[in-house]
């Protein structure tokens, strides 16, 4: 069976998506050879009516319970930083990354995912109250530990995330070898306000591709692939950042190749993102059977020579 090189995305599960959806689209993913896995322990907080966040975990350990055999299968990828955790408004109530929160929010979701171990454990968001250095150590310590396999950083600067790179090797702890971050084929305008993205940082830039280029240790993952559905539904408009004349010579490309290859916009997207360099794992949410096949096709597509040279030379 081909590699499926995403993982998919959970975090509607529990909330926007019912559980009962969720646990067939993950036993389906997982049947067709998906081993990629992505949630954070805020997921969703802003779906429920209490705030508290929780529910895609607690889906997973769900699944996982009624399919153990699978847990060594499955890669899991989970983030702390930003569940509300306190009266106020979000983002001012959020955990935060200082080592007590992160003590805290580790506890929780190996609790609600049912396991032992995080295979990917991500620092969601920035957290400049807590010292560099001392994030850095709370965190190299679960790895030492065995809690955690690997380390990540999600909407950070890369000014910080090298920063907190060079103060764990130079005191032996394991660092961040992932970086998540915002990334498609379209790109907004610059300096355009997007309003679905709430992450100043969390864009893959030039200097980003640059440097994972630079890094072979890191690793680049990337959220919102497919626009939230943008490419494919009308009734899902692009938003007005999009609105400028590459956005329009780029769905010309996007339509060409999809066109001679017989396959849809979105698969196209995360051929594109997957075979390209750096090679970039999408993270893909989806919601129904339909969604998540295309996406399992769109993983297995490799785009030939000519499709990629003229997608990448579009601008």
């Amino acid at each position: 069976m081909p590699e499926v090189n995403f993982a998919l995305g959970t975090m509607g599960f529990g909330t926007k998506v019912d559980a009962a959806t969720s646990l067939n689209l993950l036993d389906r993913f997982a049947d067709a050879g998906g081993t990629l896995i992505d949630t954070a322990n805020c997921y969703a907080f802003w779906n429920d009516p209490s705030g508290r966040g929780g529910h895609s975990e607690e889906v997973i350990g769900q699944w996982l319970a009624r399919r153990p055999s699978l847990r060594d299968q499955m890669y899991l990828s989970t983030k702390a930083g930003a569940q509300p955790v306190g009266p106020g408004d979000w983002p001012a109530n959020r955990e935060g990354l200082s080592a007590s929160a992160l003590k805290a929010a580790v506890e929780g979701s190996l609790r609600r995912l049912g396991t032992d171990r995080l295979d990917l454990y991500w620092a969601h968001m920035e957290d400049r109250t807590a010292p560099l250095v001392e994030s850095a150590e709370a965190f190299g310590a679960l790895v030492a530990e065995g809690i955690v396999g690997r380390l990540g950083c999600s909407n950070h600067p890369v000014w910080r995330v090298e920063r907190a790179r060079q103060i764990a090797t130079a005191n032996g702890w394991a660092g961040y070898t992932a970086l998540q971050l915002r990334h498609s084929y379209l790109q907004p305008r610059p300096g355009a306000p997007v309003p679905d993205q709430s992450h100043r940082f969390g864009w893959v830039t030039d200097e980003v591709v640059d440097y994972v280029d630079s890094e072979p240790d890191l690793s680049l993952w990337v959220y919102t692939a497919l626009l939230n559905g943008s490419y494919s539904r009308p009734d899902r408009p692009l938003l007005d950042a999009y609105d400028h004349p590459g956005t329009t010579r780029r769905l010309a490309a996007l339509d060409k190749v999809a066109g001679e290859l017989g396959v849809s916009r979105n698969q196209i997207v995360l051929a594109w993102l997957i075979g390209g360099s750096p090679a970039a794992t999408p993270i893909v949410g989806v919601s129904n059977q339909e969604q998540l096949a295309e996406a399992l096709a769109g993983a297995r597509l490799r785009l030939p020579a000519e499709h990629r040279r003229l997608l990448d030379e579009t601008a």
